[in-house]
């Protein structure tokens, strides 16, 4: 058995369909059903006629992602899904042998079944090196190195992860997404500095920076809310908005958002902000899109986005704790097409 991580577009225009669909899949859609290819020489001559510029080294890369996605994952294998819509990654248990499909759409075409095992494990649960092997820029990429199969078997079933040995003649991972492991590192750095009610400290100072006039509640119980922020110099302005913060590492269920929901009826409030350090059930997302425009859900990557937005009107107490640098980087694009 082997464990691989795939993709769902550049920006995850795929990952919901993924999910809804129970499947994975893979980008070059001018490629024909890989079927037709009996041998990897014979999907290499069909690539150069679709894409006849393609460099030497770019075709042989992307040749190789594309085999191995119809011919070298295995029935029972787990595949990884780095979620981008979400911080958090998708875990599943690969089904079927490949499938070309025409009904999911035209940008997702060359397919797999997976039955889903968790689909919203918070990337601060994964150890860095999985995640920076999950950052390659490859679509499709197996994933071996420090006994990563087992780590990842063992964090699924609820067992103590087994040791991380690097094997003798055992390969690099390709190039990282050097923008994803900046961002990982900082939101281990949150998640040991800000445990508990100091996230609700966090939030309050990202709201503030946004203008807000704020009320936190003290530590232990809360009435229903941590925070109430409203627009105006003393907050009695509209937006009014009730914000509960969990800083729990496990994904919040759909009862969290209902109760926020009912809390801010409470409050007069006419919007909710729920954010969740573990992230969020599936049906939560499904909930609030139902409630659009009354309730956002924060989860770590959005933490970070508005960390990231608002640095600069934080603090100087704040940024002391969360030192936060700058840095340019060569702006690389995924393998994939």
């Amino acid at each position: 058995m082997a464990l691989w991580c795939i993709k769902g577009g550049r920006q995850g225009e795929q990952e919901q369909r993924f999910l809804d669909h129970n499947v994975v899949g893979t980008g070059w859609n001018q490629i024909e059903d890989l079927t037709q290819f009996p041998t990897r020489e014979a999907l290499e001559g069909h690539y150069k006629s679709v894409y006849p510029d393609a460099e030497k080294g770019r075709t042989s890369n992307h040749v190789g992602q594309i085999w191995a996605f119809g011919n070298r994952i295995e029935v029972g294998d787990l595949v990884a899904v780095p979620l981008k819509t979400q911080a958090a990654i998708a875990i599943g248990k690969i089904v079927s042998d490949y499938q070309y499909r025409t009904d999911l759409g035209s940008d997702l075409l060359h397919t797999r079944q997976v039955e889903w095992v968790k689909t919203d494990i918070p990337r601060t649960n994964i150890d860095q090196d999985l995640l920076y092997s999950f950052g390659a820029f490859m679509t499709v990429c197996q994933v071996k190195r420090n006994n990563a199969e087992n780590r990842i078997r063992a964090l699924l079933e609820g067992k103590p992860a087994p040791l991380s040995v690097v094997e003798e003649g055992e390969e690099e991972p390709e190039t990282p997404n050097v923008e994803q492991v900046g961002r990982d590192q900082i939101l281990e750095h949150i998640s040991r500095k800000f445990r508990g009610h100091e996230l609700a400290r966090l939030v309050e100072a990202l709201l503030q920076a946004q203008g807000m006039f704020t009320r936190r509640s003290d530590p232990g119980p809360d009435g229903g809310v941590d925070i109430l922020a409203a627009s105006g110099p003393m907050g009695f302005e509209s937006p009014k908005r009730g914000v509960q913060v969990k800083s729990s590492d496990s994904p919040a269920a759909v009862n969290v958002c209902r109760s926020l929901v009912g809390t801010m009826e409470s409050f007069r409030a006419d919007q909710g902000l729920l954010v969740c350090w573990g992230g969020f059930r599936r049906s939560v997302w499904q909930e609030a899109g139902q409630a659009f425009f009354r309730v956002r859900l924060w989860d770590q990557g959005d933490l970070l986005n508005a960390v990231l937005k608002n640095y600069d009107k934080l603090p100087e107490s704040l940024q002391a704790e969360l030192p936060l640098k700058r840095v340019w980087a060569l702006a690389l694009e995924d393998e994939g097409e």
